[in-house]
């Protein structure tokens, strides 16, 4: 039965997570790609969309990308088939994602007996997923997974008899593998076997409910193919995937081998500090009713099966130098579950939820104040709007554009993959030699490696915080 005091927080859970699901449409549809990370996988999504490359993504034409399976990708390149190639269409399938696990976890909640929208004011309100509602991403994807594993195995462990969720969870494994490959066997293994071991038991249960053998033949003719023929296409690259991107990522700090950018040197620990700020304010409430029920929280199965769900993914990251907090989407789910499992208990309500609305008001209070104040192009790390400046003054005239060293992904994106690089000042040369009119850009940091005497051929045509381009005079 739904409490009294739920009742009375019912509507403002209502209306809060209406306002957010529309905001966050907003923010996906206005918003341009930011660098690196988003306008990077938009990018490859629009070249496969233009080229018809379906099996190995490209991070520019005729590179192949290494790094991650191609599912978020194939979602987005679909997604510019039906909407066309825009920001909205690039993260609508991470938008839609993260809408349909909101659904699910409210059909479980209220079959329960609690609130519909109770999980998704949690997972609105929590930066980690807030953020991840409509990015172009592959962790949004391998969430999906995730928690589709992570459920499917417990229905179908808490069911008298095999059931169809038994199937899904092996579904979900091969989307997974497709998603982030054998991460997400790392993610989701080791939590499920530890709850397995607190009472031996389920491994009996385990085998008697899951179809083992035809599930891993559903996995493998799921993932398989993709796998055999990523290979075939473009050798080496389950040497890279396998062994550089699930091994030496994670274990070497400023690991050096990555092809697409450069490791994400952190303090080992790190990550439980990610998890304090972008899992606020669910993950400290969590953290100090686990303390005050320590002695009988592990009694309880479901209370002990989300806390080793929840808590794997960052005790794994722990001995990781290379981490982002994009690695911490996996704890959301169940976190979010935890505070549900708790609601009832906690007092207080009004100031947790007041408090949790903290992070989406200043993000809705900082979007508008840049909308109102004309600032929103020079605060969005992307170029969005410096290239379509550019294209208003001349007329849609076709100039050429060149980034020194290195492209920026959102120029690639906004320019339909025709930026082009200049690597040193020979390349510079031809190019102006070559061409009577061009575009140089580079980011403001970078400068003083010009020599003026470029610099000096040209006139400074937009700029923002981040990055000028120059024309020729």
């Amino acid at each position: 039965m739904i409490s009294e005091k739920l009742k009375n927080n019912a509507y403002v859970l209502y209306i809060a997570v209406i306002v957010l699901v529309i905001f966050r449409l907003l923010l996906t549809i206005t918003i341009p790609l930011l660098d690196k990370t988003e306008a990077r996988y938009a990018e490859i999504a629009r070249i496969m969309w233009e080229t018809n490359q379906w099996i190995v993504p490209e991070i520019d034409y005729g590179v192949p990308f290494w790094a991650k399976p191609p599912l978020s990708t194939w979602g987005s390149a679909v997604s510019y088939l039906i909407f066309g190639v825009n920001e909205f269409a690039a993260r609508f399938p991470s938008f839609l994602l993260s809408i349909i696990l909101i659904i699910i976890t409210g059909k479980m909640v209220k079959k329960e007996g609690g609130s519909f929208y109770l999980p998704g004011f949690i997972l609105l309100t929590m930066p980690e997923f807030l953020i991840h509602t409509g990015v172009v991403s592959t962790d949004t994807t391998l969430e999906f997974c995730i928690v589709m594993m992570m459920i499917s195995f417990w229905k179908t462990m808490k069911s008298d008899t095999k059931t169809y969720w038994n199937y899904i969870f092996f579904v979900a494994l091969g989307f997974g593998l497709l998603a982030k490959g054998p991460l997400i066997m790392v993610l989701t293994f080791p939590p499920l076997f530890l709850w397995c071991c607190l009472d031996f038991n389920r491994f009996k249960q385990l085998f008697a409910k899951f179809s083992i053998v035809i599930g891993l033949l559903i996995t493998a003719i799921i993932a398989l193919p993709w796998y055999y023929f990523a290979e075939q296409e473009t050798p080496g690259f389950l040497d890279y995937f396998i062994v550089g991107e699930h091994y030496k990522r994670f274990l070497k700090p400023g690991w050096k081998g990555d092809l697409y950018g450069s490791g994400h040197s952190q303090p080992k620990g790190m990550i439980w500090v990610l998890l304090i700020a972008f899992a606020f304010p669910w993950i400290q409430i969590v953290l100090y009713k686990l303390w005050k029920n320590r002695t009988t929280i592990f009694k309880n199965e479901w209370a002990s099966f989300l806390i080793l769900w929840a808590f794997w993914t960052p005790i794994f990251f722990t001995i990781s130098s290379n981490i982002l907090h994009t690695y911490l989407l996996p704890t959301a789910i169940p976190i979010m579950f935890l505070i549900v499992y708790w609601w009832e208990d906690l007092t207080k309500k009004k100031i947790i939820i007041r408090t949790a609305l903290i992070f989406p008001t200043a993000v809705f209070i900082a979007y508008f104040g840049f909308v109102a104040t004309g600032q929103l192009d020079s605060k969005m790390n992307s170029d969005k709007y410096l290239l379509a400046n550019l294209k208003a003054k001349n007329g849609n005239k076709e100039i050429p554009l060149y980034y020194w060293k290195s492209k920026n992904y959102s120029g690639q994106f906004y320019s339909n993959g025709k930026a082009q690089v200049v690597k040193n000042e020979a390349e510079l040369d031809s190019v102006l030699r070559l061409n009577k009119q061009l575009y140089f850009a580079f980011p403001n940091k970078r400068k003083e490696e010009i020599p003026q005497k470029y610099l000096d051929k040209m006139t400074l045509a937009e700029g923002n915080s981040k990055t000028s381009i120059f024309v020729t005079k």
